[in-house]
């Protein structure tokens, strides 16, 4: 038996969701490989590499897979998949859109944000946003799932695993073994075109210590960052926003936190009128400690934090920043 991880990463830097997923895979006690798939990403190769429980890191190697397509990954893991019982990622946008389709592939069923594993197959996972826990067990061959990193402790650095590469038409390979098989042709029907990625020194949302995360009540993209910027500067926090706050324009896609957003589990959540959607707090409920500031009493956001204040945000936040030596 052996089992296959998905790394997702931005061609210099591993995803830290990597690990999580690394010691979710160690229930099984079997061979764990982990599987880089882009161009001229030694960074991350040698990342992965670097991870205790990982036994080799397989590199597929194409200039399509600088940019890949989910249709590519797809096609990828399935030629790959031959020996592997298991195959599972991280949850995230990245995995949400490329496993399903190896599920398809292979027919087999897709199990989703698994939250804990148990003998025979067996997982919970949540549903209706985590107001439901269910149990479920599967009888496929293969097991394909993406599991709730927050749930699971990363996996500690400091391993020298193997590397093996797979490229195309190419004898030239990275580590000590040959790996034959060949990347899939490129996805024709569509084609990676650009795209614009947030440059910013805060930390990385998904593994930031601190999150302060806004809503629609700042009502606008100027306040929101004249708002909460200076105190994500002085706490050294990563910037988080709601659906509405994201729909509205207050704030980029990207950091979007919740169900269909970034999921985090920081030392420190700072909620800033946040009213506390059952969307937005599933994903953030495994935060270690939650600060809410509302000038609604009634607002859900109470319920799910271990402090909370009522008061207006545009009058507390810039004291509180002031307050800050």
């Amino acid at each position: 038996m052996k089992i296959l991880i998905l790394a997702e990463h931005d061609g210099l830097q591993l995803s830290p969701s990597v690990r999580q997923a690394v010691t979710a895979a160690q229930f099984w006690n079997s061979p764990v490989h982990v599987l880089v798939a882009g161009h001229n990403a030694d960074a991350v190769i040698q990342q992965a590499a670097s991870i205790h429980g990982v036994e080799r890191v397989i590199h597929a190697n194409a200039a399509h897979l600088a940019h890949p397509l989910a249709e590519d990954i797809a096609n990828l893991i399935v030629s790959i998949s031959e020996g592997y019982e298991v195959i599972l990622a991280a949850h995230s946008s990245f995995s949400k859109n490329a496993l399903p389709r190896v599920a398809a592939l292979l027919d087999v069923a897709m199990i989703s944000d698994v939250l804990e594993i148990k003998a025979e197959n067996t997982y919970v996972r949540s549903i209706y946003a985590g107001n439901v826990l269910t149990t479920i067990q599967s009888t496929d061959a293969v097991q394909l799932l993406t599991v709730h990193g927050s749930n699971f402790a990363a996996a500690s650095l400091g391993a020298n695993n193997e590397i093996s590469s797979t490229v195309i038409a190419s004898t030239e390979i990275v580590g000590s073994e040959i790996v034959s098989t060949e990347t899939p042709a490129a996805f024709k029907k569509a084609s990676w075109k650009s795209e614009v990625r947030s440059q910013s020194d805060r930390p990385a949302l998904g593994s930031a210590k601190i999150v302060i995360s806004g809503g629609r009540s700042l009502g606008s993209a100027e306040s929101f960052e004249e708002v909460l910027s200076p105190l994500a500067s002085k706490l050294g926090a990563a910037l988080g926003a709601t659906r509405a706050a994201v729909d509205a324009g207050f704030a980029p896609n990207d950091i979007q936190v919740g169900q269909t957003g970034v999921v985090v589990a920081p030392e420190l959540y700072i909620a800033v009128g946040v009213s506390g959607a059952i969307q937005h707090t599933y994903g953030m409920k495994d935060s270690k400690i939650v600060v809410a500031i509302n000038q609604d009493p009634d607002a859900p956001i109470f319920q799910v934090a271990d402090y909370g204040l009522v008061a207006d945000l545009f009058d507390v936040i810039p004291a509180l920043t002031a307050a800050i030596r």
